[in-house]
């Protein structure tokens, strides 16, 4: 292939598509760049496999530290497994890519997208969606594209395309939209409480932009000279489903229109027709094609079954407008909420049902040296809040082993951590590290918006002062030719046979996070919109049932939660705090039992679950940092004692000395006819000389002065 370079530019910003450039073996390459961001995305297509009924698209995003100057961490020095933002951009390209092939394709395709480089201005990750659409057309490959994807930001009142890491951090929105010349398709975003209008106009404007690029990708194409490829479909005998139509059909429809069923009891109703079926093809004639299909692959009776199904609950909910379970379009399902599910050594907990989904989450309290550190390629270098989500085989009544949290579990312990971060309180007023578990104990369709409230709830169990509570909801999609309708909070036969599964969570004062996926090709801004806006009562609706849970957090945290002590220290002190090889600080360590943090600011943070050796600890700090002027007067202890006078600690860690004529009134013969070594003293400052030592004496001190010292003391 030719070289080729094409250029497009968002507000001064110009996005670079180089091709004919790199990786000439893979089946379609491009570099695509950004300012000093640079990004290799191929797509490869290899021969299908036997047995497979599903389209298998791996696609896997690199990231190299070299990219950004870095060398890695750990004994190897190499990239080893990859950290969750890798993943997650991962899982980024694949969802709008997903549903833009055929459904009949079974070959297996690969996209790689590799960053090269990167400056602190342009993240890398939607220039990989867009060049996973480019490199897929390169490839070859059948796709209803070209797609591409544009990130918008807030700042201000004012809409921004692809915004800088920085902009990112200080804007009110963090969204992410791609699209084709059908529509939207895929839709991420993190919110400050937006207003759902505002949500609406920033697809809308992240859209025109993503449709842009669409042109730029069709223009390289005709100066390439290609062509988007079209395949025709393998064909399919239909025998089998003609078939299943005239003998499925009516105990189908009977099944999906008895609103008794619950979820266990419709699925054995299907299994049980299903299997009555497969025992009549199993008595038809040898020469019958239907019994030959069946034979011949196992799996096609109940893909078809599936089929028919699939469209039958759907023609209900378009033509009937009722659901499986006899709701109304905008109706949620019964819902109950409890805090408090654990005992306190669980510092924060809360059980969350929807219908069928329950999840328990669990908040816990660690201390600023318990933030998860970030080696990767972006400014963030750690996190204070941590939310992960399990999702164990048991929450859907099935057997299989138990491994490493998958893609699925990261993402959506990512949705729940970008819903909730909006509402937690500055590091500054509340210093923990928060970490939220959420355990899908029972699944059936919106778990993920099921981990936001019971996470929401667990938090103020734990005493977290978030500002709001947040709540969250599913919103899915029938469309059929020119009908569409929207459906509140999905339950898992309609997310899987439906079109869209859109996860809104916010406030009641505007939205925190969203996530919206298609199995389509692309939806209008209308549609979205109408999606966004019917989420709102939902949301407030069940907002309200968590609130007669627990309408406020708890003022007092468990009794088994780290106290956390604050104060600021002058940051050229941090060295006399730590001291030589860290002995001091280990010292305070031992002494009071209590983990002691200090930051390059100062900020010197002090945990424990004895409160009282806490603030013994906080003591200790202050007296060392603290600055002594001339005329203060101490509560001290006789530290040594030397023929010219006496040491008194007047501080932890500082000591001054009283002169042997300073002791007392009248003349003393030796310093050990007054003092001894651990004798409690009063003592005022005389003055402090140009090497910093501290002169003391006795004398001279009023009686008020004496008490304060005393009062001050016993805090």
């Amino acid at each position: 292939m030719k070289a080729m370079e094409k250029s497009i530019s968002f507000d001064g910003r110009d996005i670079r598509l180089k091709v004919g450039l790199l990786a000439p073996q893979a089946g379609g390459s491009v570099l695509i760049e950004s300012g000093d961001t640079a990004v290799l995305v191929t797509a490869t297509r290899s021969g299908g496999r036997e047995g497979i009924d599903f389209l298998p698209l791996l696609v896997d995003y690199e990231e190299r530290l070299y990219a950004g100057g870095k060398i890695p961490g750990g004994f190897l020095r190499r990239e080893g497994r990859p950290p969750e933002k890798v993943t997650l951009t991962s899982r980024l390209i694949d969802r709008p890519m997903r549903p833009l092939f055929p459904q009949w394709l079974r070959d297996d395709i690969q996209i790689v997208a590799t960053t090269l480089a990167m400056d602190e201005l342009v993240p890398p990750d939607v220039l990989a969606v867009t060049g996973a659409s480019i490199s897929t057309i390169l490839a070859k490959i059948p796709f209803n594209g070209p797609m591409a994807a544009v990130r918008v930001g807030l700042l201000g009142d004012d809409f921004i395309i692809n915004p800088t890491f920085e902009e990112i951090r200080v804007g009110d929105l963090d969204l992410v939209v791609a699209g084709t010349k059908d529509g939207v398709v895929m839709v991420e975003a993190g919110a400050n409480q937006l207003p759902e209008q505002d949500i609406i106009e920033a697809i809308d404007f992240g859209y025109e932009a993503a449709c842009d690029l669409i042109r730029a990708q069709e223009e390289l194409m005709k100066d390439l000279e290609i062509e988007l490829t079209v395949e025709e479909p393998p064909q399919v005998d239909d025998t089998l489903e003609i078939y299943l139509r005239d003998v499925a059909t009516e105990p189908i429809k009977k099944i999906l229109s008895d609103f008794s069923h619950d979820k266990n009891s419709r699925d054995e109703a299907l299994d049980a027709v299903k299997a009555e079926i497969s025992e009549k093809i199993e008595q038809l004639d040898e020469e019958e094609a239907i019994r030959q299909s069946v034979t011949e692959d196992p799996k096609v009776l109940g893909n078809t079954f599936k089929s028919i199904t699939k469209k039958l609950m759907r023609a209900q909910i378009v033509e009937e407008g009722v659901r499986v379970d006899g709701r109304k379009l905008d109706e949620v399902r019964p819902i109950s909420c409890q805090v408090g599910t654990l005992p306190q050594r669980v510092h924060g907990s809360a059980l969350f049902n929807r219908g069928l989904t329950q999840v328990l989450s669990l908040a816990t309290l660690g201390t600023p040296g318990d933030a998860q550190e970030l080696d990767d390629l972006h400014p963030q270098d750690e996190k204070r809040y941590i939310h992960h989500y399990n999702f164990p085989p048991y929450s859907v009544g099935e057997t299989r082993p138990m491994r490493s949290p998958g893609r699925r579990e990261i993402g959506h312990g990512a949705l729940a951590e970008r819903a909730l971060i909006p509402v937690l309180p500055p590091k500054e007023d509340f210093p923990y590290v928060i970490r939220v578990v959420s355990e899908v104990l029972s699944s059936n369709g919106s778990t993920s918006m099921g981990s936001v409230c019971g996470s929401t709830l667990s938090l103020m169990h734990a005493g977290v002062p978030i500002t709001k509570p947040i709540s969250g909801a599913a919103m899915g999609l029938i469309k059929e030719s020119d009908e569409v309708r929207i459906l509140t909070d999905i339950q898992g036969i309609e997310d899987f046979l439906g079109d869209m599964d859109f996860k809104v969570a916010g406030t009641d004062s505007g939205i925190t996070a969203l996530q919206m996926d298609m199995k389509i090709t692309g939806l209008s801004i209308d549609v979205v919109a109408d999606a966004i806006k019917q989420a709102l009562p939902a949301r407030l609706h069940i907002l309200g049932k968590m609130m007669e849970a627990i309408d406020r957090p708890n003022a007092e945290l468990s009794p088994f939660a780290p106290r956390l002590y604050t104060l600021k220290i002058d940051p050229e002190l941090i060295g006399l705090v730590i001291g030589p090889g860290g002995k001091t600080i280990k010292g305070i360590t031992e002494e009071t039992g209590c983990k002691i943090d200090i930051d390059n600011d100062g900020t010197v943070t002090i945990s424990g679950t004895d409160g009282e050796k806490a603030k013994r600890a906080r003591r200790i700090i202050q007296g060392m940092t603290r600055k002594i002027d001339a005329g203060e007067v101490f509560v001290g202890r006789v530290t040594r004692i030397i023929p010219i006078g006496a040491f008194v600690e007047i501080a932890p860690g500082k000591e001054g000395m009283v002169h042997i004529s300073q002791i007392a009134d009248y003349r003393i013969g030796k310093v050990e006819d007054e003092l001894s070594v651990g004798d409690e003293v009063i003592v005022k400052v005389r003055d402090i000389d140009n090497k910093n030592r501290i002169n003391l004496t006795r004398l001279g001190i009023h009686p008020d002065e004496a008490q304060a010292a005393r009062d001050a003391a016993a805090i």
